[in-house]
């Protein structure tokens, strides 16, 4: 296949003499076209089939886990307070470091726990002084909770109602020592499943975030009723840098479970690197007006020798790389909450 000229390739020098060829993971877009030029896709994202890949979604278990945010947002200083299907959550960590989760609410007198300091790996009530140090006590009993490095789930096997498992359903990632984790938090007037269509449906991309994507093509996805082995939508598209500078990849979304979607880059510039979409609901069942946390970590790693100092500055590129996500969801949670909107009127034409 031709590929375009590559931006940054140097000619000369040692590394080019030594048969090593030196450039940046970038190309210059050939033919490109106007935003309103570019070949449409409504006829490609059928909505009975982007209907049918969240009905498939929606039946796979998660053991009754949802991701309630990044490893970081739980600390040892401090307890983090989350909401979950309306139920309130606390979780701290302890003196080992391990994460702690149970009620929100002290059973004493119903102090809100997330407002409670933590002093030696025990949550001590600040109204009373109920101390807590994660095993069930005074009528408070404890959830299960995980810590995969990168985010954070709680089980609740009231909300979920399904069979629990003893771990989360945590998607494959790259290496921890050969990747950079961010990880980005946001919410919407929506259910969950509001969420997983809007991934679903990778045909929006270079539409809806022009600013970022371009010449976006489907190659592969699944039928209605016979979807292929992995049930996967598989994506080519260049990711814009600057002008005509881009960063063409082939990337596969899969659904495995009903609140996440994931897409792998597959071919090009940070194969392996991984971006997971964790919806999980904010209020219970039948709310009038659903809200749902977007949690969604994004796992970048590259073969190249430089993404080693990529990895030294971590600390640095994950503001950038939450910003990015943020801008994305933007455009995503007004499609996601659009789609509730309609859907809660009677007036989705899906």
């Amino acid at each position: 296949m031709k590929r375009g000229r590559q931006v940054g390739e140097r000619p000369e020098g040692p590394a080019r003499r030594r048969g090593v060829r030196v450039s940046l993971p970038l190309t210059l877009r050939r033919g490109a076209v106007p935003w309103e030029s570019q070949r449409a896709t409504w006829r490609q994202a059928r909505p009975a089939a982007i209907a049918a890949a969240l009905k498939r979604a929606s039946a796979r278990p998660s053991g009754n886990w949802y991701v309630v945010g990044a490893s970081g947002d739980v600390r040892a200083d401090r307890p983090a307070g989350r909401t979950v299907a309306g139920t309130e959550v606390v979780l701290w960590r302890d003196e080992r470091g391990a994460v702690r989760a149970g009620p929100g609410a002290c059973p004493h007198l119903g102090a809100p726990l997330k407002d409670a300091p933590v002093r030696c790996g025990r949550l001590i009530c600040h109204w009373h002084g109920l101390p807590l140090d994660g095993s069930p006590f005074a009528g408070w009993e404890p959830w299960p909770a995980y810590d995969d490095g990168v985010l954070v789930w709680v089980r609740l096997d009231r909300v979920g109602g399904e069979e629990p498992t003893e771990r989360p359903p945590v998607p494959p990632r790259p290496p921890a020592g050969s990747a950079v984790a961010a990880v980005y938090t946001g919410a919407g007037a929506c259910e969950p499943q509001d969420v997983v269509a809007n991934r679903l449906d990778p045909w929006h991309g270079a539409w809806l975030h022009p600013y970022s994507f371009v010449d976006l093509e489907v190659l592969a996805a699944p039928g209605d009723d016979v979807p292929d082995e992995e049930d996967a939508l598989v994506v080519r598209v260049s990711f814009k840098v600057a002008g005509r500078a881009v960063v063409p990849v082939t990337a596969v979304f899969t659904a495995p479970g009903p609140r996440t979607v994931t897409m792998r880059i597959a071919e090009g510039e940070g194969t392996g690197s991984v971006v997971e979409t964790h919806a999980t609901p904010l209020t219970g069942a039948g709310a009038a007006r659903p809200r749902t946390a977007v949690v969604e970590a994004v796992v970048a790693t590259s073969d190249r020798p430089g993404f080693a100092v990529a990895r030294a500055v971590a600390p640095l590129l994950r503001p950038a790389m939450r910003s990015t996500a943020g801008r994305l969801w933007r455009d995503d949670l007004a499609y996601a909450e659009r789609r509730w909107r309609l859907r809660s009127t009677g007036r989705f034409p899906g």
